[in-house]
Parts: C-alpha cells; structure tokens; sequence
C-alpha cells in the first residue's frame, strides 16, 4: 500500500483492538520509505510524524471521547497535507474525515487471520485501488467483499 501512495492520501482505519490497523501502517510504511522499527502506536502521543520518501504522519483517535476532543486536533491539516495520513479509529469522527478517503476495515478472524475490506472515497482512491490491484501478489476483492490474509 506505500508504495501505491503518491502523497496527500488519507487512509481511515477501522477495526477492534488487535485487527491489526498499526500493523498495517508498519506495512505501508515500508513502501513509503519509513523505518518500520520507528512505527509505534500513537494511542498516548494521538500523533506521529514520520519521514520517509513521502512524509506520513500516524493518528489514533482511540482515546478520544467527544467530537470536540477530536475537533480541537487540528485534524484538517494533518488530511490536506502532501503527507500519507493513516487515521486509526476513523469511525470515532467521521466528520472530521475529508469527503474523499480510503476507508480500511479490518477484523480479526483468530489466530493470524483479518479480514481487510477497502472502500474508495472519490476518484483519487479508486485509483488507488487500482495501483494496489496492478501491484498485488493475490487478487483484491471488489468493494464490500473483503478478503482474508494470515500474518498481517
């Protein structure tokens, strides 16, 4: 998924804790030039920035309860950046989300199973999609079906 990012994207993440939402950004990561090692949970920092080849910065929503908690943010900059912004817990604040976005749900299926399922919002992230489906090793489903993976 890095390395189908060009810059400016936003990725929802949406999942139960241990779905595997950090996990796949220490994934994209890679593709986006970002020491995986670097990659942490933002869960008490809310954010993380991150240099690599394009910048992406890290925001978990978990602790937040209130929309104020998650407005006060600033979040907008963060989503209009040239950056890649992996928001975890997107489902937390969907308003504050831009009306264009990749939203990711995962679910854990036991063991080392998840079930990965990408939305595309706007045109941006349909083309996505498809550089993710040029460059994937295993078909990806339509929209809706989800597919399973072991070892996130």
């Amino acid at each position: 998924m890095g390395r189908a990012c060009v810059g400016g994207e936003v990725l929802a993440l949406i999942g139960l804790l241990g779905s595997g939402k950090t996990c796949l950004v220490r994934g994209a990561a890679v593709g986006l030039g970002v020491p995986t090692e670097a990659v942490a949970s933002p869960t008490f920092t809310l954010i993380h920035e991150y240099k690599g080849r394009v910048p992406m910065y890290h925001v978990d929503l978990y602790r937040l309860e209130t929309y104020d908690a998650v407005n006060g943010l600033g979040l907008e900059e963060y989503t209009d950046s040239p950056a890649v912004t992996f928001i975890e817990w997107a489902d937390k604040a969907p308003a504050v989300l831009p009306k264009d976005h990749l939203r990711i749900t995962l679910e854990h299926l036991g063991g080392d199973r998840r079930r990965i399922a990408l939305a595309p919002r706007g045109a941006r992230y349909e083309t996505l999609i498809a550089r993710l489906r040029a460059h994937s090793p295993s078909p990806l489903p339509a929209e809706g079906e989800g597919w399973v993976r072991g070892k996130l």
